[in-house]
């Protein structure tokens, strides 16, 4: 059904059909059978194709929501496709039907089943080309506490016609069969996820690797994504208008579409974090979130059109969406509407004396409110709502339609270490527009600026990312702007530095060329890794003896690592050790950050020398190849010239401007 097709048919009304084990919302456009009363989404039919998802796959395999979770103690997850017990019509007129699938906790299934209400909705709109789902979950007070690991909504498409897969104007392609990732057409890799493709069935995709995690993307940048059938030419999409229900703000990476054909609304995961993005709820701990709504789009052509036009279109329906947010049409009295929410504005400046005396605006920096917690929390908060926008050129930012509450206000700000917090509580209510005026970040500096490697942008991107081994290739990111997205770049640092390890000397290196976008371990056999100390080499015509000069070292990623530091002794005692820090699994998961870390540490100007020095970067850990550091930035700063002028040494500081 082409676009003027589908306009045509926006004057049908939406018609509800329940049976005895299933009910179908159907609005001309789009038909949806969901199973009754477990609401799981067993058929889409839509032009002319009879359904859209496997129908090969058991009806509880197709489009579904599902979560990880774990007993209190207990270290192993438990996967539950989320299956409704009891069945009710919410809305039903020729504008709107939404249909409510239930499950309530008995807590004499304790251990069994998690300690959950959960209320999962679909929704379907008059003269839509798609529909609506989202759920609430909710714990109550006389409950056991648990981890939730995981949660998400799933499609599962059919593999004999969805095999282009989009998720960017450059990241799409066609993709294997997932029969190409079993033996004995494919050949597993060092992990479940990564499959070379030995005898597929396309034979042009022969020699590459398939990886889910290969197609991952930030919050910030996962609007739309899914798949297109090039006979007939029909798209199926995923739409997220609005990250305030997912987790660890706009940097927070996670799984969009891959091999299966599977699409994925991942609102809730550990994956680029590890457990620190794992909520943990008390016995007794009450809580309610709405995850969702998410839009469920499909689009066909009926002109012999190039089939990528679909995606053209997806993106202006994903604007659409987007512009349409907060929902007005949702039911759910859990869901607030646009005027029972509240604004904020300001405008965010920074400070630093050594870069310039007069304020600077924080372009393009990244502005949230999120639940109250200390400098930097906001990436790892999982179980509430965050509200982030962009600043523009001046500074100038703008919340619209934070949820009520009682918030933080956070920031950061490229090309600036650290991070920003507000130091007053604001509290939003219904219609309320707060100005906080003019706010000032200063960032962590103590001294003006020795020498800097990279970009304080909490990336590893401007780093040396090698060429992948021609044995594991994805063809999508040769010559890409994510070559860091190839598979198995960690060994090739053993085969760039095969006698000793990486020596950057200021001045005469070029980060992007010279310094490998990730510290990981050195392979010396099968078996056995070993860890690795890189060298920063640099000359002082003059040092102050008597003074504290300050390295600053952001981290933008950290995998069961320790960074320990040395000056001029690569064998003293580490004058820092950052003790064992992250699980962000980042370098395996073709990711370029994780979680962010900075660290300021003392450099006595008594071990310093005239001429030439060394600050020695020691990642000791290595018991695997995945244990790492992606640095994102690392400054040395000389001491101040008098305690008068010096700066905040925290890692991050706030201020407000007072008129």
């Amino acid at each position: 059904m082409c676009f003027e097709d589908e306009f045509k048919m926006s004057h049908l009304g939406v018609q509800l059909h329940i049976q005895d084990r299933h009910v179908v919302m159907d609005n001309g456009i789009v038909r949806v059978t969901l199973s009754k009363p477990e609401g799981i989404v067993t058929g889409i039919r839509y032009d002319g194709i009879d359904n859209l998802l496997e129908v090969l796959n058991d009806e509880s395999n197709r489009g579904y929501w599902d979560l990880v979770w774990n007993a209190p103690g207990s270290s192993t997850g438990i996967f539950d496709v989320i299956k409704g017990t009891s069945f009710r019509v919410v809305v039903q007129s020729d504008e709107q039907v939404e249909l409510s699938f239930t499950r309530t906790y008995d807590p004499s299934l304790e251990g069994k089943l998690v300690p959950l209400n959960i209320d999962k909705r679909f929704i379907m709109l008059r003269g839509s080309s798609g529909f609506y789902s989202y759920a609430v979950y909710e714990h109550l007070k006389d409950w056991p506490g648990f981890s939730l690991g995981e949660t998400r909504i799933t499609f599962k498409l059919r593999k004999d016609k969805f095999h282009y897969m989009a998720m960017a104007d450059n990241r799409q392609r066609y993709l294997p069969l997932p029969d190409d990732r079993t033996a004995p057409r494919g050949q597993p890799l060092a992990y479940l996820e990564a499959v070379l493709l030995v005898d597929p069935i396309e034979p042009e995709l022969k020699g590459e690797v398939d990886d889910k995690y290969q197609y991952s993307c930030d919050n910030k940048d996962s609007k739309v994504h899914g798949w297109i059938c090039s006979d007939p030419p029909v798209g199926f999409w995923l739409i997220t208008p609005s990250n305030e229900f997912r987790s660890g703000g706009p940097l927070k990476q996670n799984l969009t579409s891959h091999v299966g054909p599977t699409t994925l609304a991942v609102f809730l995961s550990a994956h680029y974090t590890g457990d620190d993005l794992v909520p943990k709820f008390q016995a007794g701990e009450e809580w309610k979130k709405v995850f969702g709504p998410v839009f469920l789009h499909v689009n066909s052509l009926s002109d012999p059109i190039d089939p990528l036009f679909l995606w053209e279109e997806a993106k202006l329906q994903m604007m659409v969406e987007v512009e349409s947010w907060p929902y007005s049409f949702v039911a759910s009295e859990d869901f607030p509407t646009s005027d029972q929410r509240g604004n904020v504005r300001g405008r965010l400046l920074v400070f630093d004396r050594y870069v310039s005396n007069d304020y600077i605006s924080a372009k393009s920096a990244y502005v949230g409110l999120a639940p109250p917690g200390d400098v930097g929390s906001w990436q790892r908060e999982c179980k509430d709502y965050q509200f982030w926008t962009r600043a523009d050129e001046d500074g100038y930012f703008s919340i619209d339609d934070a949820r009520a509450g009682d918030y933080n206000l956070y920031a950061w700000v490229p090309g600036c270490i650290g991070d920003y917090k507000y130091g007053f509580p604001i509290s939003v209510t219904p219609g309320s527009n707060t100005d906080v005026g003019d706010l000032v970040y200063k960032p962590p500096r103590d001294g003006p600026t020795v020498w800097e490697i990279g970009i304080p942008d909490r990336s590893a991107v401007e780093f040396y990312v090698p060429d992948p081994d021609p044995k594991y290739i994805n063809k999508l990111y040769v010559n890409h702007p994510d070559r860091f997205r190839q598979y198995g770049l960690w060994e090739r640092y053993a085969e760039l530095y095969p006698d000793g390890d990486l020596v950057y000397t200021v001045g005469a290196s070029d980060y992007s060329k010279d310094w490998f976008f990730a510290q990981v371990t050195r392979k010396k056999d099968d078996k056995t890794y070993q860890g690795t100390t890189w060298q920063i080499k640099f000359a002082l015509a003059n040092v102050d003896k008597s003074g504290v000069y300050k390295l600053r070292i952001a981290v933008a990623s950290a995998t069961l690592s320790e960074l320990q530091v040395r000056v001029n002794n690569p064998k003293s005692t580490p004058v820092f050790s950052s003790g064992l820090i992250g699980r962000d699994n980042s370098i395996a998961r073709h990711g370029i950050h994780g979680l962010y870390w900075l660290y300021s540490v003392d450099i006595k100007g008594s071990w310093l020398s005239e001429g030439d020095n060394i600050v020695f970067l020691t990642q000791p850990r290595s018991s695997g190849p995945f244990q790492g550091i992606m640095y994102d930035y690392i400054r040395l700063e000389a001491p101040s010239s008098s305690s008068s002028t010096s700066t905040s040494t925290a890692a991050s500081s706030s201020g407000h401007l007072r008129s």
